[in-house]
């Protein structure tokens, strides 16, 4: 499906793609300005492959030959993303670093979310390590993607309690579910404009966004 004026997306995913299916459905049902041209994945086994293709998403499985060839697949990536047009590069749980050419290439055209209040907690395990800190909050942040591993101008995050004796499983479902609201959300401004990339950072609403917009979900 082409709609006209909508933005077209490239999705990159791991496994499962819940985030790609929140995308993709709020895509399909007019929520938001875009649409998904195509999802890729590192890993042919990708669940989240057979989740694309059952929207009618085109999909393409791009094996990663290594980290010491990661120019190659990120050539074959670079490439499939052109084919199908993509204005926007989508992280949706994409388990590879990309190279600091790659990320230059798409200056403020790729959006990341990572499952923790950045700049708190970059990287892995990040449930485990808030509830061995023994944090009182936690939640997600959508950015953009730059050279710094998790590192990038945020633009939204959403906040819950944690949950005295919470397991490392019911926080990580908690906070995949505001996930699946708050990154449509951010695609949505950039497809309606409200979000730009500027030679300074991203502007939202014609102001400069200096610090992320903050989702409350303990209400």
């Amino acid at each position: 499906m082409n709609t006209p004026g909508a933005l077209r997306l490239g999705i990159l995913i791991s496994g499962r793609g819940s985030n790609m299916a929140a995308i993709a459905r709020q895509c399909q049902e007019g929520r938001i300005r875009a649409e998904v041209a195509v999802v890729l994945s590192e890993r042919p086994e990708a669940a989240g492959l057979a989740t694309a293709r059952e929207f009618g998403i085109a999909t393409r499985a791009i094996a990663w030959p290594g980290a010491a060839q990661r120019a190659q697949f990120e050539q074959a990536a670079a490439a499939a993303l052109e084919d199908a047009g993509a204005e926007l590069v989508v992280l949706a749980g994409f388990m590879r670093i990309l190279s600091p050419a790659f990320v230059a290439a798409r200056a403020g055209a790729i959006l990341n979310i990572h499952p923790s209040l950045l700049p708190k907690y970059p990287g892995l395990h990040t449930h485990q390590r808030v509830l061995a800190a023994g944090e009182h909050q936690h939640g997600a942040t959508v950015h953009f993607v730059t050279s710094e591993l998790d590192g990038g101008p945020r633009v939204l995050q959403s906040r819950l309690v944690v949950h005295p004796g919470e397991s490392e499983a019911t926080l990580s479902a908690r906070v995949q579910a505001t996930e699946h609201i708050i990154y449509p959300r951010v695609i949505g401004w950039r497809a309606d404009r409200r979000l730009v990339w500027r030679a300074d950072g991203p502007w939202l609403d014609g102001r400069p966004l200096t610090q992320p917009l903050i989702e409350d979900f303990n209400a």
